[in-house]
């Protein structure tokens, strides 16, 4: 084990609070993708583990002592570990040659020459030898940060942090970056990625964390977080699903206010109109026939749609409670005809107290 991170919170002055309980270990030769919605804290973890940032409180271990100590030595710990940022942070005025030697000359105390030959070995493997004396200005972003990345690795680092490395790119240049770190997974070198590129995450990652509610939510190998994760907001992330919740208190409930709020959920992913108005009528029939049934539960309901962009398809779940009550059996004939043309694949089930009707709608009448 390389490190570990046991308890970490971080509460930043103005109130926010990204980071609460991080506990997670780091073995050798680890690629680890950090994944998650934005303001999750992913980025406010790298800057503590390379402690750019203090911790509120928790401890960072790293090759088994506290870097969170008073008198931990933090400059040798940015020798051994590396960082590479989103906006390349490449001194403007010096070559890119000289931003990697700058390192290795100040903090190692190599030679010029040392620390020059080592420059252009390194540049040379990630195709950027014939820009060693090119400034930053004079390349493009792709360029810059596979030069940050070079400066990150002539400092020989035990692990190299890469904080969304493609997300200041043009999308033209993204692969060009890719290409480079998948190189360096495969010369084992244990690197923690925190990046939006899922396809990326899972191809180059042995382990992935999705990060959510200031913890490590849920972390797996890329198969069990990718094709089967275990928790709800791990699913609707990775399989970047839009969710729109509606929620009653009683038998009686806000029509219009429902209709609106879901119209305006789907202009604003993009829904298309066609299933848009699928999605309107499912809902309406579906409420008239829980609500409307003879001593309707008073604990309300929640109606759910989960949009994927990808098939243009959408879930739509209904749950009540109170006694069993089946609408594909039991409900007014005319609003299952609706429900039955409108949504495919439905299935109900009682559990606990609480039904849940659930089925597929898509843009053209069937699942894709």
């Amino acid at each position: 084990m390389i490190l570990k991170i046991e308890h970490l919170s971080k509460v930043f002055p103005e109130g926010d609070h990204p980071l609460k309980d991080v506990n997670f270990e780091v073995n050798t030769g680890d690629v680890i993708a950090v994944i998650g919605p934005s303001g999750t804290g992913k980025s406010t973890l790298l800057n503590l583990i390379n402690r750019m940032e203090e911790p509120t409180s928790g401890r960072i271990l790293f090759r088994g002592e506290d870097t969170t100590a008073p008198k931990y030595d933090l400059a040798a710990l940015r020798r051994r570990v590396g960082m590479v940022f989103q906006s390349f942070n490449l001194f403007s005025h010096l070559t890119v040659a000289e931003n990697v030697m700058l390192g290795p000359v100040k903090l190692l105390g190599k030679s010029r020459q040392e620390a020059y030959d080592t420059a252009i070995r390194l540049l040379d493997t990630v195709g950027l030898g014939d820009k060693a004396l090119s400034l930053p200005g004079e390349m493009s972003g792709g360029q810059q940060q596979r030069a940050a990345i070079v400066r990150a690795m002539a400092m020989d680092p035990e692990v190299i942090l890469f904080d969304e490395p493609t997300s200041a790119l043009d999308p033209t240049m993204v692969g060009e970056v890719l290409t480079v770190i998948r190189n360096l997974a495969k010369q084992g070198l244990t690197m923690l990625i925190v990046t939006h590129e899922m396809r990326f995450a899972r191809e180059v990652s042995n382990r992935v964390f999705y990060m959510d509610e200031g913890v490590v939510y849920e972390q797996g190998t890329p198969e069990e977080i990718f094709d089967h994760p275990k928790r709800e907001k791990t699913r609707q992330f990775v399989h970047n699903l839009k969710v729109f919740r509606w929620k009653t208190e009683g038998a009686q409930y806000d029509y219009i206010g429902m209709m609106t709020a879901l119209e305006s959920f789907a202009y604003h992913h993009m829904v298309p109109m066609a299933l848009t108005r699928r999605l309107q009528a499912a809902a309406e029939e579906l409420m008239t026939v829980v609500h409307g049934r003879p001593g309707a539960a008073a604990e309300g309901s929640e109606l759910t749609v989960e949009y994927l962009a990808e098939e243009s398809a959408a879930e739509i779940r209904f749950r009540w409670g109170g006694e069993a009550f089946n609408p594909l059996e039991e409900g007014d004939e005319i609003a299952m005809q609706i429900i039955r043309h409108t949504v495919h694949d439905l299935k109900y089930t009682h559990e606990n107290g609480e039904s849940l009707l659930a089925g597929w709608l898509a843009e053209g009448g069937n699942k894709a």
